[in-house]
């Protein structure tokens, strides 16, 4: 059983297998493909015929392979075999396990059996109840081949939970996973191992063999592997410098590139804030970006240097960086970097002064510019007012005392407005950031300004013309008043006079009535001359404030005789003239009677007195 299933084994490669060791054998075919299997080489082409001298000869052809391979084979020949020999084949497979799978086993200058017992004892010299002394009742209670397997394989087996007092678990547990995990046939049965005084040693050798070519062989191969890794290690080791040199001197590079330009702009910022921030950059960048990248060109060098070193011990051409990053590359544009670097502190600094300079002017030109606008606020509005066209002589002179006083203010802010307007040059001259809202606003003071100016100027003109007119119209206030008083003084007296009653008794005087009221008649036309020139004064005066808009605020100050009244007045003795006429005229007619009465009367007198005085005597 044992046999049969090594053999199988190796002819499952080949994708065949034996049933019957004995008769499987015996036409020679599939005996020269397991020797080409486990040998690695090839036999001489078999004889496909079927008699038996084409048997003979192929299995001729088996043992001549085998002796070639300095195996005696002692009383075993081709017949045997052909003819079916249990006994021989049995014996013939043996030898080919001591030589193929036992006789080039080799540990610590032990071969073969000794060698394979050897290895056996040193992998499962570690594990407690293991002690392997041969290939037969030391292999009973199965810890052994579980020890093998753990030792190589120790995720397949939970050693620890195996038990020495059982043997068949502990068999058929190492049987089962040699076989599914490590590709290693099941050749031994668990209970005949158990039930057996001393199990069979070939049996156990052939199976144990299994287990050192298949963990040997992956040993030997790692072993191998392990030297090619180690060569490969250090040629990976190599590229890998190689390669990560060229990464850090790109990354260096890069970051010297980008670093540079950030250097040597000199670009102001608008703000203070703005120009602290970037301060605050450049110190990040002194302090925690730069010494990393300082670190990383000493390194750069470092790795540069082990690597030529490496390359000329292994005898390997040196090594030779890509165009533009050789370390003398990095070297001259490290100088550029602290080149641009240098003085960019300073510039900053510098700049930081300019801007708060700046904002110091600004925060002046801010002051004075609101305190300014505050103080002009309603002056315009106060220039424009037309107060004066309704205003008196004194109202119109106090205005303008009150606008002379306007002029000394005006002319002490004109310092303030030349002053905000140096600021706002300054600024524009240091170039500050908001240039243009400063000018607007520094335009916008100067035009109002402007416009400030020639109101009062053109208020004072209106002031002192207003005054001048209102000073005319006052003198002819005045004049009006002179002339006015006694011309109705003389009205009033015209009236009383023309009303006055009258007795006469004598035609003389009635007749001196009527000269002197002829005579105050012949006066009339002088006086309406005098009405009328009164009253020219008055329109003169009316006129000049509709000409220039005055609105007079009342009547005459000097006199309380309007024109009104004087015309009254007037038309007045206009009336009563006629009435006097006529009523001296009436007069004057009832005297020239009584006097013709009179006269008759005396000349009666002249008849009757002397004849009265005659008979009186």
């Amino acid at each position: 059983q044992t046999f049969t299933a090594w053999c199988n084994s190796h002819l499952r490669k080949a994708g065949t297998q034996i049933e019957n060791i004995d008769e499987d054998f015996r036409d020679g075919l599939k005996l020269m493909l397991l020797l080409e299997v486990i040998s690695g080489e090839r036999l001489p082409k078999p004889e496909r015929g079927k008699m038996r001298v084409h048997k003979i000869n192929n299995v001729n052809k088996a043992l001549d392979f085998i002796a070639s391979k300095g195996v005696k084979l002692v009383s075993i020949g081709a017949e045997e075999i052909v003819d079916g020999n249990a006994k021989m084949t049995l014996g013939m497979i043996w030898t080919i396990i001591l030589r193929f799978a036992i006789q080039d086993i080799s540990v610590e200058e032990t071969s073969a059996k000794e060698g394979l017992l050897l290895w056996c004892q040193r992998k499962t010299a570690p594990y407690k109840n293991v002690n392997v002394q041969n290939f037969h009742i030391s292999w009973k209670d199965g810890l052994a081949f579980n020890a093998l397997i753990h030792r190589h394989r120790p995720e397949l087996i939970e050693y620890d939970k195996l038990r020495k007092d059982d043997p068949v678990t502990n068999l058929n547990n190492a049987f089962e996973v040699a076989e599914k995990y490590l590709d290693i046939p099941k050749m031994l049965d668990a209970e005949d191992i158990v039930n057996t005084a001393r199990p069979d040693e070939k049996a156990i050798m052939t199976y144990v063999s299994s287990f050192y070519h298949a963990f040997s062989g992956a040993q030997k191969a790692e072993t191998a592997a392990n030297r090619i890794c180690k060569v490969l290690a250090v040629n990976q080791e190599n590229e890998h410098l190689m390669e990560d040199y060229e990464k850090l001197a790109s990354d260096l590079l890069e970051w010297i590139k980008r670093t540079i330009p950030w250097l040597e702009d000199r670009s102001p910022q608008k703000t203070i804030q703005e120009m602290q921030q970037k301060l605050e950059d450049f110190r990040d960048y002194r302090r925690v970006h730069k010494p990393p990248k300082v670190q990383e060109k000493c390194q750069l060098e470092i790795n540069f240097n082990t690597l030529q070193t490496k390359l000329r011990l292994s005898n390997r051409p040196a090594f030779m960086p890509s165009e533009g990053k050789m370390v003398s590359d990095i070297n001259t544009g490290w100088q550029h970097l602290e080149q641009a670097e240098k003085g960019y502190e300073e510039w900053l600094l510098n700049e930081i002064r300019r801007l708060e300079r700046l904002d110091h002017l600004a925060e002046k030109f801010r002051q004075k510019a609101s305190i300014h606008e505050a103080w002009t606020e309603g002056k315009e509005a106060m220039l424009k007012q037309k107060d004066y066209e309704t205003a008196t002589l004194s109202d119109i002179k106090a205005l303008i005392r009150k606008h002379e006083a306007f002029e000394s203010d005006l002319a002490a802010h004109q310092d303030r407005v030349e002053q905000i307007a140096a600021i706002a040059q300054e600024l524009n001259e240091l170039d500050y950031y908001d240039s243009p809202s400063v000018n607007a606003r520094c335009q916008k003071i100067c035009d109002q300004w402007d416009v400030l100016g020639s109101l009062t100027h053109s208020r004072r003109e209106a002031l002192e013309k207003t005054e001048k007119q209102l000073e005319t119209i006052d003198e002819l206030h005045l004049e009006y008043a002179k002339r006015a008083a006694p011309f109705n003084n003389w009205m009033e007296s015209a009236m009383e006079d023309l009303q006055d009653m009258f007795i006469v008794h004598t035609i003389e005087e009635i007749e001196g009535l009527i000269a002197a009221h002829d005579q105050f008649k012949s006066t009339l036309p002088d006086a309406d001359k005098e009405r009328e020139a009164i009253l020219g004064i008055q329109r003169e005066a009316q006129r000049i404030a509709d000409f220039n808009s005055i609105k007079l605020s009342g009547n005459n100050p000097y006199t309380s005789v309007t024109p009104q009244i004087i015309n009254s007045k007037w038309e007045r003795v206009q009336q009563l003239v006629p009435k006097r006429d006529h009523a001296l005229q009436d007069e004057q007619s009832k005297q020239q009677s009584n006097e013709h009465l009179r006269r008759q009367f005396a000349s009666q007198a002249n008849i009757v007195g002397p004849w009265i005085q005659t008979k009186m005597e």
